[in-house]
């Protein structure tokens, strides 16, 4: 979905609806987690950003989304772009005379700016690093794009899909003699993009808080990210583990044991039985344990494949589920977004949430002493400016100088 770092400046996502979390300008709970007392900055875009964003509110950092008037870029509509939950907005118009003044004044007070416009772009507008470290020496800086802050293709446009695919990652999901499988933005974006600005960002900040530590800009480019993420893979091709090739491998579909069938209702299955304690309880439970070829026979994967398939579409998902659930046979059923929420041990764990309306993931990790928490839903557009003014000492947001 994301053009991180792409659009000219950044999309900044706006709209109105009535189903926000607090009247406008009221404050809405803070969280208490990990990063309680934690000030960041999100200068609002689409994407890998936000969504890093809501990783560190989550945490229960401050998070000041500053929006673009008027709005711009894709976007969800702000009632229901749950990336945007537990943090408030304010409305600066970068481009106006007083614009990044208003920025530079809560840097001043913030410990994190997050932006992900392309390379220069920030500092055309005034809030580059320089500008804010000037304010804010202290000041973690980071910077979310598709290409890096450098290369030949720093200025370019682009998306997750092309992101992922010069790294080698697209090239490797789906079927042999099949075109790659687009695993939505999951991986790009959100695996190669967020959480590496994630970490970047928290490493950082724990440096800046060392004795003698401090401010530095924080360069996490999805192809950096999508790239580190298969070092493994890396390492099985030089050892010879690996064809660099679709559907050939142990954990790329090519293995009879570690991927998808269909039941007989057109729904799937999901088989992960790699080890062979595992694999012994998946073929009994199957019921093909004296007919399966023996599993290190590669020259008949093909024919143990046929045999898995021929017994998964004998029955129902329901009914394999029911066969094989509680077992250490490594099979699940393919679930849909609609579906996962009841799945029984996702409902036990409350992995999901209702909240404002909206069925959405509950914050992650889990904390034993410093819980995460939701405790408000998307931000709309500047339905906070009153709120974070006071709350962080910035009266010029309201249009009053202190």
């Amino acid at each position: 979905m994301a053009v991180t770092g792409n659009a000219p400046d950044a999309g900044n996502d706006a709209g109105k609806d009535p189903g926000n979390d607090a009247p406008t300008g009221g404050a809405p709970a803070r969280a208490a987690g990990p990063l309680a007392g934690v000030r960041v900055v999100e200068l609002a875009g689409i994407g890998p950003g936000p969504f890093a964003a809501m990783l560190l509110a989550d945490l229960g950092a401050d998070v000041v989304r500053v929006d673009r008037p008027g709005g711009g870029g894709l976007a969800v509509n702000p009632a229901y772009d749950v990336t945007n939950r537990n943090k408030r907005s304010v409305l600066v118009d970068l481009k106006s005379a007083e614009g990044p003044a208003r920025v530079l004044d809560l840097v001043e007070r913030a410990d994190v700016l997050i932006e992900g416009f392309r390379p220069g772009v920030a500092e055309r507008l005034g809030v580059g690093p320089a500008d804010c470290h000037a304010r804010n020496p202290q000041l973690v800086y980071g910077r979310m794009t598709g290409w890096g802050q450098e290369g030949p293709l720093a200025h370019t446009a682009g998306h997750d899909i092309a992101y992922i695919a010069v790294t080698g990652a697209l090239g490797m999901i789906g079927n042999p003699g099949e075109p790659p499988a687009v695993p939505a933005n999951l991986v790009g974006d959100y695996a190669g993009g967020s959480l590496y600005l994630v970490i970047g960002v928290l490493a950082a900040l724990q440096h800046a808080r060392t004795p003698g530590g401090a401010g530095q800009v924080v360069d996490a480019a999805i192809v950096d990210g999508t790239a580190h993420l298969t070092a493994m893979i890396h390492g099985m091709v030089a050892a010879g583990g690996w064809q660099d090739r679709r559907g050939a491998n142990l954990l790329d579909g090519g293995c009879p044991f570690y991927g998808t069938y269909e039941t007989s209702d057109g729904r799937y299955m999901a088989v992960g039985a790699l080890e062979q304690q595992f694999y012994d309880t998946f073929v009994e439970l199957l019921g093909i344990a004296d007919q399966a070829p023996a599993r290190k026979d590669l020259a008949r994967w093909g024919e143990l494949r046929e045999a898995v398939a021929a017994r998964f579409k004998s029955r129902t998902r329901e009914e394999w589920t029911a066969v094989f659930e509680g077992t250490d046979a490594c099979v699940a059923p393919v679930l849909s977004l609609r579906e996962a929420p009841h799945h029984p041990h996702l409902a036990a764990r409350a992995t999901f949430t209702d909240f404002g309306g909206i069925t959405q993931p509950a914050p992650a990790p889990r904390f034993s002493a410093t819980p995460a928490a939701l405790v408000s839903g998307p931000a709309l557009p500047g339905a906070h400016t009153e709120s974070v003014a006071a709350d962080w000492g910035v009266p010029a947001l309201l249009g009053k100088e202190g």
